[in-house]
């Protein structure tokens, strides 16, 4: 096997600078020259940067030993997630990013369409920013089945080898995608809140929280394909659809796997809560100090006609259903004005709710981390500034 970095003998000074900076224990010293074990290299390329002589650089892509030609990979795909038919907003969201990543790749944009009796949204995919639309409408794909789905998606990676997939970080998106990824051999990053592409190396830059929230990581996928990325829905916003684009559908037919699953009965949830497509919404965090509190946030939302928002402390405190929860562990909201009284700032919560058009925060701390986000913040104590609001609105309603 080969490894990804190429070390230099006549360069070589035997520092180990290298084996001490590899954060994988990839490196190793035989006697005054450096080695790499090829099969633990994971090609971070933090070698490179700590060698003082330039004896190691990283392997030209065709050297890589990844088992395909990273040439003949091209194009963004977004799988175009539907549900008894209707194509899911977050497409339309991915749609709009993939122009983007394709424009700066210099390629084209394709939809990845699966179902049964699906044709009439190829148009909207098109409208939405797909020059392409490749369709496999099948009777085995009417249900959502984890196995079909991923035995039709990866037939057409193989067959067209795209260089980069999205999909929303939905329910069916985190579960089938991550299936793909393993059959597709490469990797995926899940939870995505930013995508840009590297002008150097034209990989796909993939960041995201980690370590609880706490750290931003951009992670990259050098030696495999495709690039794999999941995002939440609302974190990217979609664009205006164009119904005079033209462009091209392609049907294919495939002789799928069985099911390994069946649908026995589909019920709908009893909630009614959908913060995600709400315009407004007025959200409360820690500083309500009780459940009890929570009842004069639902009625300036009533007055609003907004939903209401919470961040993780007031679920985990019992005090409402996690519907609400917006943030990292809940849900992903793009609402034109978000009202935040007595959250903090946490990252977790930030990064559900910092693409809103117009953020206003209340917080009785100066220094809290909310009003780094919003446009409008207010140093005052919520229990005072509530009733303010919903004096005033029910006096205009009058």
């Amino acid at each position: 096997m080969n490894a990804p970095i190429i070390i230099d003998p006549a360069k070589c000074k035997g520092c180990k600078k290298c084996v001490t900076s590899c954060p994988f224990g990839a490196l190793y010293m035989e006697g005054k020259l450096a080695v790499v074990k090829a099969d633990e290299c994971r090609a971070c390329s933090a070698c490179v940067k700590t060698c003082p002589f330039q004896a190691i650089s990283m392997a030209p892509e065709e050297e890589k030993s990844t088992g395909v030609n990273l040439k003949d990979f091209s194009d963004v795909w977004v799988f175009a997630e539907q549900h008894q038919g209707k194509v899911q907003d977050v497409v339309y969201e991915l749609l709009t990013t993939a122009q983007r990543l394709a424009k700066e790749r210099g390629c084209k944009v394709s939809a990845v369409l699966l179902g049964h009796q699906v044709m009439e949204n190829v148009p909207h995919l098109i409208a939405g920013g797909a020059d392409k639309v490749f369709v496999v409408d099948q009777p085995e794909l009417a249900d959502y089945e984890a196995n079909a789905y991923t035995d039709a998606l990866h037939q057409l990676i193989a067959k067209y080898k795209p260089e980069v997939i999205l999909a929303g970080a939905t329910a069916i998106g985190r579960a089938f995608f991550a299936k793909v990824a393993v059959r597709a051999r490469t990797g995926l990053t899940a939870d995505c809140t930013a995508l840009s592409i590297d002008r150097e190396t034209n990989l796909l830059h993939q960041t995201r929280p980690a370590f609880g929230g706490n750290i931003m990581a951009t992670i990259m996928c050098p030696n495999h394909r495709p690039q794999m990325s999941t995002v939440r829905p609302k974190v990217f916003k979609k664009g205006t659809p164009d119904p005079k684009r033209s462009g091209e559908k392609l049907v294919e037919a495939l002789k799928l796997i069985m099911p390994q699953t069946r649908i026995v009965k589909s019920e709908r949830s009893g909630s009614h809560v959908n913060i995600a497509d709400a315009e407004v919404i007025v959200a409360a965090g820690r500083g309500i100090k009780k459940g009890e509190n929570l009842e004069m946030i639902r009625k300036l939302a009533d007055l609003l006609g907004a939903e209401v928002g919470v961040s993780r402390a007031c679920v985990d405190a019992g005090w409402v259903t996690v519907d609400h929860q917006v943030g990292q562990t809940g849900k992903t909201v793009c609402p034109k004005l978000y009202l935040a009284f007595g959250i903090s700032g946490a990252i977790q919560h930030l990064e559900g709710m910092r693409a809103s058009d117009t953020v206003i925060a209340i917080n009785s701390d100066p220094n809290a981390a909310i009003f780094n986000v919003a446009d409008l913040g207010i140093v005052g104590d919520l229990f005072e500034i509530v009733p303010m609001l919903i004096d005033a609105l029910e006096t205009m309603k009058k």
